[in-house]
């Protein structure tokens, strides 16, 4: 029998691409998306960033990127899902015009 294999951190990455509307996005992403994430089961560490002009003042693929990490592939299971995340995946859509891009990846 194999030894168990050691948890393995894993990152949570959400690209949301530039949004018709920024203003509205913002109002909505602030005032109502991220309080739903700050009510589910919380990841070992999130961060929220915006996208800026490049070093040749070239536009930014991406408008805002949520990361979220977890501890190991059990955390990001029971985080994701709860109802509450749930909740959270499904208010997606109705302030990201601009798309999202959904990224998975683990510690190497």
């Amino acid at each position: 029998m194999k030894p168990a294999m050691p948890a393995t951190a894993m990152k949570l990455s959400v690209l949301y691409g530039h949004p018709q509307d920024p203003a509205a996005f913002e109002a909505y992403y602030l005032g109502t998306h991220m309080p739903l994430v700050a009510a589910a089961p919380a990841p070992a560490r999130a961060e929220v960033s915006i996208g800026v002009p490049g070093p040749d003042g070239s536009a930014p693929p991406f408008y805002r990127l949520f990361e979220a990490w977890f501890d190991s592939p059990e955390h990001l299971a029971a985080v994701t899902g709860s109802p509450e995340w749930q909740k959270v995946v499904a208010d997606v859509p109705k302030f990201a015009t601009g798309g999202v891009t959904i990224l998975l990846s683990q510690q190497a």
